[in-house]
């Protein structure tokens, strides 16, 4: 009987334990997670979008994996009862400068295999009344949902599968036979690390030496008015720059009903660090110390000070949303909270912009798993399986 242990109760680690209590019903597994919530950092604070694959480069594990993920995340949530909505968006040039890589979205979609369209400002109209653009690009496969009432359901089906949940249970040590928590020693034959915001720590304390530091970016959302929620029908996002991994403020509806304009990407002084004023010394020292970072900052100060004053100033970000939407005013906006991403940087200050997952032994690490890590987590999952098995 296989002993499994995955490290991280967010919504890969429990789509990963899901997958291995369905094709190893005999084995034990047991997830452990520090939080007294599931899904409690990434999952629980992204817009909840079920992405359909248009950035990824074709072959890469994010276009393979994003694009099955967006199908069977989709069917799980039916299958489930969970409310998840196929609503379709549009990527917007908003000016001729920006139209040639809307071009290139359309050229990657097409090798992806994805229902895309080309639109002229008219036929953009048709989607979003309120949209400004100069050309756009429908993503009809786009979705949402609420990926915390995900991890809701998995965690109960892992219950009802017999695997052992401990919440509220921070790993503080691993060798090859246990892993060590606050609240005892579980025995392991399997490490699965999907500790998102801190898997670099964890594969150390595992005797692995990561590829990357995983550094922390900040971002932060505003929401429209409960009044103005009907400027914005579905998700409205603008034509990202290739050379960064952040998508740049969009405009998402939520399958709530509220409507959310953001993430901006700040670095952030905290691994959990979700305002301003969170600072952990040992996060600030993990960062500053890496030539990583340092070297990611020289090539790319401009574009980081940008993102901090839109940070510091409601004027400027809502400018940004003005340029999606430009009946959009600051009155229009109130303060909703913020996320972290967990972001790998090779030490050559490279972004990683593909999912890195390691294996080592008998242990497998998901060192880069930032969006669509939800839309693609029981993909992810059976991608885990498959590489133990092999």
């Amino acid at each position: 009987m296989t002993r499994y242990v995955v490290v991280g109760g967010g919504i890969v680690g429990l789509a990963t334990a899901y997958q291995l209590v369905r094709e190893y019903p005999d084995a034990t597994v047991t997830v452990v997670e520090k939080e007294r919530t599931w899904g409690a950092h990434q999952t629980g604070h992204n817009s909840g979008v079920i992405h359909a694959g248009v950035y990824y480069p074709p072959g890469s594990l994010k276009a393979r994996l994003c694009k099955a993920g967006s199908r069977s995340m989709v069917e799980f949530c039916t299958e489930h009862g969970i409310a998840v909505d196929v609503c379709g968006k549009l990527i917007v040039a908003t000016d001729p400068a920006e139209v040639p890589r809307l071009h290139a979205l359309y050229e990657r979609s097409m090798a992806n295999d994805l229902p895309v369209r080309l639109l002229d400002p008219a036929q953009a109209k048709e989607y979003e009344p309120a949209v400004a653009c100069v050309a756009a690009l429908h993503v009809a496969s786009t979705g949402i949902v609420d990926f915390g009432a995900v991890c809701v359901r998995l965690a109960e089906l892992l219950a009802s599968a017999g695997a052992r949940l401990h919440l509220g249970s921070a790993v503080t040590g691993i060798r090859p036979d246990r892993v060590t928590t606050t609240h005892g020693e579980i025995p392991a034959d399997v490490l699965v690390n999907c500790a998102g915001l801190h898997a670099d720590r964890v594969a150390r304390l595992a005797g692995v030496v990561p590829p990357v530091r995983i550094v922390p970016f900040r971002g932060e959302y505003y929401e429209l008015r409960p009044d103005r929620r009907d400027l914005v029908r579905g998700l409205i996002y603008p034509v990202p720059d290739p050379q960064f991994p952040f998508l740049g403020v969009h405009l998402t509806r939520m399958i709530d009903g509220s409507v959310h304009a953001g993430p901006n990407a700040v670095l952030a002084l905290a691994r959990e660090g979700y305002r301003w004023g969170a600072i952990r010394p040992r996060d600030v020292l993990d960062a500053a110390t890496y030539p990583g970072l340092w070297r990611l900052g020289r090539r790319h100060w401009r574009y980081g000070l940008g993102e901090v004053r839109r940070s510091l100033s409601k004027r400027r970000f809502t400018a940004s949303l003005a340029r999606l939407v430009p009946a959009l005013t600051m009155d229009d906006l109130q303060p909703a909270g913020a996320g972290v991403r967990a972001q790998a940087i090779r030490p050559d200050g490279g972004l990683v912009d593909d999912f890195l997952i390691v294996r080592r032994d008998r242990q497998v690490h998901v060192l880069n798993a930032p969006s669509p890590a939800a839309t693609s987590s029981l993909e992810i999952a059976r991608h885990i399986v498959a590489t133990l098995r092999n």
